[in-house]
């Protein structure tokens, strides 16, 4: 019994000795306070994962003035412009034709105006033709255009089964831009669903 207190007291102190003075392993790899990579250097923006900023994008913004809408674009199957002829507008005023509601059929009704404006072409053979396209208030700005150009190259398919050629004829449309009567019923809206002919003629020579 003596003999194992004594081990016991000598098993204890070892330990206590090993406690005081540490017990370090060869392969132990001293730790040392080293910065995040991602948070060394300057405060740059990739530090910070944010889009560099680019100079260019201070520059002042210049927003063109949108031009002032005078029509749809100009049918330009042909070669000549009709903003570069003489335009008489009441030559062909009594032959206007007018439309039904949403629609761009030529009626039945129009033809004899048709084919009057045919005559006159066909009697001239310096004068071209521009047909408008309008419309009445009701409906989108958008779809007013269309509709217009529909009632504008109608009007030209008629005047082409009347033998009148393509190349002299040019369309646009006005959509409800520009109507005849101011009006909001239907007597107003029946008078500018219409397709309104435009005399051209080649303007003089310059001496």
């Amino acid at each position: 019994m003596k003999l194992n207190r004594i081990a016991l007291s000598l098993v204890l102190a070892l330990c206590a000795t090993l406690a005081a003075t540490g017990c370090k392993s060869k392969h132990t790899i001293p730790v040392t306070n080293v910065p995040h990579p991602a948070m060394t250097g300057p405060a740059t923006p990739e530090n910070f994962n944010t889009r560099p900023i680019n100079p260019s994008d201070n520059t002042p913004t210049v927003t063109p003035t949108p031009p002032q809408y005078t029509g749809g674009p100009i049918d330009t199957s042909t070669n000549w412009d009709p903003r570069q002829m003489i335009q008489d507008k009441e030559k062909l005023a009594a032959y206007t034709v007018h439309f039904k509601y949403d629609s761009a059929v030529v009626e039945d009704t129009e033809q004899a105006d048709v084919a009057a404006v045919a005559e006159a072409l066909k009697s001239n053979g310096d004068a071209k033709l521009l047909i408008e396209g309008h419309c009445d208030e009701r409906g989108t700005e958008e779809y007013n255009r269309s509709l217009g150009e529909r009632r504008a190259l109608a009007l030209r398919e008629a005047l082409a089964k009347a033998e009148v050629t393509a190349d002299r004829i040019r369309t646009i449309s006005y959509g409800k831009d520009q109507p005849v009567d101011p009006g909001h019923d239907e007597a107003a809206w029946a008078k500018n669903r219409r397709g309104v002919f435009i005399w051209c003629t080649p303007k003089p020579a310059v001496q």
